[in-house]
């Protein structure tokens, strides 16, 4: 099908216009078909989203009930039924104190919330100084300018130059890479977390606000948090009265085999961003769960938070979430995912016996593999070879073998995986083998 007229997202469109761009046209289970026919297991479950599958009809039934039933309503100064019955599921399976929901529509927009409300908030309590945001390096947060501004990609950011001030960057958790105390993962994690104290710290504590940290950190290929380290961060923002934000439009709703992946590594946030696998995206939605005492300034005689979006909690899409989590619920996915997260990294671990690969990491069903032209020195790609090798081999080898996934060098080189969480063995195999293909050839290019 020509695409005259359609311009994709984060897409070179010389090479969409030399070459066929695939056009898939149904899903099913754990798998995606295009117009052709061919078949690719979906190792991305679309985007990090689609975590109990495609086509399944109780979401598709759901949003046709909620549309014949209420198909609008805006949540300005007025309500409706699934929005509060989602808000009341959600703070029901959240931790601690996160009692209120402001429902967004994407990922994006649930961190310019969460930005947005912080600095609010402290302006309200007598400390408007307090606006800046610490975030990691590499770590990515959305496109909208303030989100874009939290990113810790610099390519991302500087076509779209000047973004919003007051931004800094701190080391991730990539142990692989680990700058310090690189043969103790604890004592990494706590080096790693004193870094966020430090620039706290350098910035001034009357200066920021809050801290931006997904669970487990998506652009790099899936940094795990050391032993510690959110414990240690929650106490380095409590000391300084700076807020904790849970970046989980990846990681929640069953990626790490729980609701929310700070359930998963027992901290409590101040705030929860999430998206994607809340409606498993079969509806867009996003949402930001937010502790009680934030609220309290704004329950004052003419205090409003002057923030809000037209489709932000949209009737379908949040009848879509509750079936969802209805069928997440009845279906043990969670349970599923813990109980098969170890085979599936031991299915990925047998990839290690390859040269190219220098590290296979993760949790849940989230893991990087990152690729390397010297496994003793972990010697990385040039561009050149990024470009020659996991662009133009890697990424349409994997594709043309039927595995949809991501070949990505926005940091390291790393194949990345987030399938559908209703993926069993048969599923891990089949990615493994497909991988390994690619990469024994890849190899040879080197």
């Amino acid at each position: 099908m020509p695409l005259d007229n359609l311009w994709l997202h984060f897409t070179r469109h010389a090479d969409a216009d030399d070459h066929a761009v695939p056009v898939i046209a149904r899903g099913e289970g754990a798998y995606v078909w295009d117009t052709e026919g061919r078949r690719y297991l979906d190792g991305l479950a679309g985007l990090f989203t689609v975590q109990v599958g495609h086509g399944r009809e109780e979401l598709a039934e759901a949003a046709a009930r909620q549309t014949r039933e209420l198909a609008y309503f805006p949540l300005w100064s007025a309500a409706h039924p699934r929005a509060i019955e989602l808000a009341e599921r959600l703070v029901a399976e959240a931790p601690g104190d996160l009692n209120r929901v402001f429902f967004t529509v994407s990922g994006g927009e649930s961190v310019e919330t969460a930005w947005k409300l912080a600095k609010n908030y402290f302006k309200l309590t007598g400390k408007p100084t307090k606006h800046k945001v610490i975030s990691r390096s590499l770590a990515y947060h959305g496109t909208s300018q303030g989100a874009l501004s939290i990113t810790g990609l610099p390519a991302l950011k500087k076509d779209f130059e000047p973004l919003v001030p007051s931004t800094i960057r701190v080391p991730n958790t990539n142990f692989y890479r680990a700058p310090e105390h690189a043969d103790d993962y604890e004592a990494f994690g706590r080096w790693a977390a004193d870094q966020i104290e430090q620039a706290i710290l350098f910035e001034g504590a009357d200066t920021v606000a809050a801290v931006f940290l997904e669970p487990v950190q998506n652009t790099g290929g899936c940094f795990p948090p050391p032993p510690g380290y959110f414990q240690r961060v929650r106490e380095i923002c409590d000391r300084h009265d700076v807020l904790l934000v849970s970046d989980e439009v990846v990681c929640a709703i069953g990626r790490l085999g729980h609701t929310f992946g700070a359930q998963r590594y027992g901290y409590q946030p101040d705030m929860i961003t999430t998206a994607k696998g809340l409606t498993s995206g079969y509806a867009p939605l996003g949402a930001v769960l937010i502790d009680e005492r934030l609220m309290e300034p704004f329950r004052k005689d003419g205090t409003v938070f002057m923030h809000g979006s037209t489709y932000g909690g949209h009737p379908v899409s949040c009848a879509v979430a509750l079936a969802n989590l209805d069928l997440i619920e009845r279906d043990g996915i969670y349970e599923h995912v813990l109980s098969n997260e170890d085979a599936f990294k031991s299915t990925l671990d047998k990839l290690r016996d390859l040269p190219i690969v220098g590290d296979v990491r993760g949790t849940g069903f989230f893991y990087g593999i990152e690729l390397v032209k010297d496994r003793e020195a972990k010697t990385s790609f040039t561009a050149e070879e990024s470009e020659r090798i996991l662009k133009g081999y890697v990424s349409t080898t994997l594709f043309d073998n039927g595995l949809y996934c991501r070949a990505d060098d926005r940091a390291e080189p790393v194949v990345q995986l987030s399938p559908p969480l209703i993926c069993e063995q048969s599923h891990f195999d089949e990615m493994e083998q497909i991988i390994r293909h690619a990469l024994e050839g890849a190899w040879k290019l080197i």
